[in-house]
């Protein structure tokens, strides 16, 4: 078996903090929601340049949901384009970043939160 890429990553939580997450990864970071599978549970699939790169998953009954930072995930990381425009956005929907650059790798990176607390690197090339 050879890794060939990232396929998705999943997060869980209540329905509230779904839906709040939903619109957070569409309206802060630009994805887009799309078709979804009819699972047994309620919930999104967000897509990034045509692929269903965020899945987002309600809560079983008896489930828990992970404490924020109670594990080893720290970001994830998207590769964007326009960093003006981002930091535009951001600034105007009041979502707070820090900005770093990479000279031997030649990125603009922006470190944000979800809501939910989980780490968003954006990463944007430089020249």
């Amino acid at each position: 078996m050879a890794v060939e890429g990232l396929n998705h990553y999943n997060l869980r939580a209540s329905r509230e903090l779904l839906v709040r997450l939903r619109d957070w990864y569409r309206d802060v970071v630009g994805l887009e929601e799309g078709d979804r599978p009819p699972l047994n549970h309620y919930g999104f699939w967000l897509y990034g340049g045509g692929s269903p790169i965020l899945h987002l998953s309600e809560s079983r009954a008896g489930e828990s949901n992970p404490a924020p930072g109670s594990g080893t995930f720290d970001h994830v990381s998207f590769t964007c384009s326009d960093a003006p425009a981002t930091r535009a956005r951001l600034e105007a929907l009041g979502v707070p970043y820090r900005a770093a650059e990479v000279p031997t790798t030649r990125q603009r990176q922006l470190f944000l939160r979800d809501p939910a607390g989980n780490g968003v690197e954006l990463n944007f090339p430089t020249g």
